[in-house]
């Protein structure tokens, strides 16, 4: 990307709706109440020809640094000094407002390339606001419509007078599209068992109850205060991508918004935002769950776990905030305990003791979700499946039903990510759920695959003889 851009504004002026239209998906939640943006978020914007890096940000509510809007504010500013060019949103239907002077002034103070834009200038009435816009003394107004998509072309050209055309269109050959698509396998692929890529970029989604402390352990890892943090519960509310460097290998780490019980999510933007974590939770290879160490394995911290292993992710439990444990060897040994009993669809799950604000146990806690990916990618020859199935059949043969005995003929791996296998067999409707979840926990120990889910496909063999007619 040649260059950033800072969208601000005070609240519910149409700043998430702008940076939705611009990235081209609905990535910022949006709604009609006010202060919805809290994070600052970043996303790769397409305006006409030019591409560049846009960042949505807090409204401006003038209030105390410490408190919540104080703080949303700092990373509002944290984000105009980042960019190189801000686009300043004033509501045209609505007028201007003594907070619109305000951020002006402080963006004159700054001396960065401003852009003026008068959003909602589609509505009935907004001529008024907009030729207040004049009065801020930062050239003329962009009037664009951003739930309609009118006026971009203008807002375009802005741009480019704004920052310059070298600046604008600087980077655009180097630009490169990359697909992260899983190819299908050859059957000579499938024989062998290839070795784990160390290289290639990892999505990694935080999950966990309101308050757990996953803002707090991702800025930790990045060693800044890039999300927002607080004794509040439910501050985080947009899942927010953070990109950084672990070692080498490129981690795209998805901050989300904590999930109660769904009885308990009542508000329209509640529900958006615990959307919103769920697919970030499908878009990941691997999630952590963040449990507090000091109350943990609440029924809704078992019903996560449940929910990473049925979407079929790599999951890694996270006990956060244990430099409040007292007695921490002793709550270990407990911990432990509990997860083998209470969670035996994922038995081996790797579980780490951590501290988001001290640091402890962070490195490997990143050591866990490299080995538990590595795990969720592995690939079995067919050769040693087979040979192994037979040793399981010969050691537990499968029951007999209704009088005839099942046999299992043949299996192989049929994909990764996770470990997926399928085996012919006959009368695959009768095989019972015991003996496929003895077959599970034997690949898991086999094969070493702990902690991450398995599925196993039956399949009937086919008959040569179906459908031929009987000699007399």
């Amino acid at each position: 990307m040649s260059f950033t851009v800072a969208i601000v504004g005070r609240p519910n002026v149409g700043k998430s709706t702008l940076f939705n239209r611009m990235v081209g998906r609905k990535l910022a939640l949006v709604d009609d109440m006010p202060g919805v943006t809290r994070d600052r978020r970043p996303g790769e914007a397409k305006l006409v020809d030019l591409r560049f890096t846009i960042i949505d940000t807090a409204g401006l509510e003038q209030s105390a640094p410490d408190s919540l809007q104080g703080r949303m504010w700092a990373q509002t500013e944290a984000a105009i000094d980042e960019a190189d060019l801000t686009l300043f949103v004033v509501d045209a239907k609505g007028g201007l407002t003594p907070a619109d002077e305000t951020l002006a002034e402080l963006l004159r103070r700054r001396g960065k390339p401003v852009v003026l834009v008068a959003n909602k200038s589609e509505a009935r009435g907004s001529d008024g606001g907009f030729y207040d816009a004049f009065t801020l003394g930062l050239g003329d107004p962009v009037p664009i419509s951003a739930e309609h998509g009118q006026g971009m072309l203008d807002l375009r050209d802005a741009i480019v007078a704004a920052i310059g055309k070298e600046q604008a269109f600087a980077g655009d050959d180097d630009d490169v599209a990359e697909t992260d698509v899983d190819l299908p396998r050859s059957a000579a692929e499938d024989e062998e068992e290839p070795a784990y890529d160390e290289t290639k970029p990892l999505r990694v989604a935080i999950i966990g109850r309101p308050n757990a402390g996953k803002s707090t352990l991702i800025n930790r890892f990045l060693g800044e205060d890039r999300l927002l943090t607080g004794p509040e519960a439910g501050i985080t509310r947009d899942s927010i991508a953070v990109e950084w460097d672990w070692r080498g290998r490129a981690i795209k780490m998805f901050d989300t918004a904590g999930m109660r019980k769904k009885a308990r999510v009542q508000e329209k933007l509640e529900k958006l935002s615990v959307a919103d974590s769920l697919r970030s939770i499908r878009f990941a290879e691997t999630v952590v769950i963040v449990f507090d160490a000091t109350i943990p394995f609440e029924k809704q911290d078992l019903q996560l776990v449940d929910l990473v292993i049925r979407e079929g992710r790599a999951a890694v439990l996270a006990f956060n905030k244990w430099d409040l444990v007292e007695d921490p060897q002793a709550w270990l040994a407990g911990l432990r305990e509990k997860t083998e009993r209470l969670l035996p669809q994922a038995r081996g799950i790797r579980a780490v003791p951590i501290s988001g604000q001290t640091g402890y146990g962070l490195d490997k806690l990143m050591q866990s979700v490299i080995d538990t990916d590595r795990v969720w990618n592995r690939r079995v020859s067919t050769a040693r499946l087979n040979r192994w199935l037979d040793q399981q059949q010969v050691s537990h043969p499968p029951p007999a039903v209704s009088g005839r005995r099942l046999k299992l003929k043949y299996m192989t791996q049929v994909k990764a990510r996770p470990p997926g296998f399928m085996i012919s067999c006959t009368r695959p409707d009768a095989v019972p759920e015991a003996y496929i979840r003895y077959l599970i926990n034997g690949l898991r120990a086999d094969f070493d695959m702990p902690g991450v889910p398995i599925r196993i496909h039956l399949r009937a063999s086919d008959n040569p003889f179906e459908g031929r007619a009987r000699k007399r």
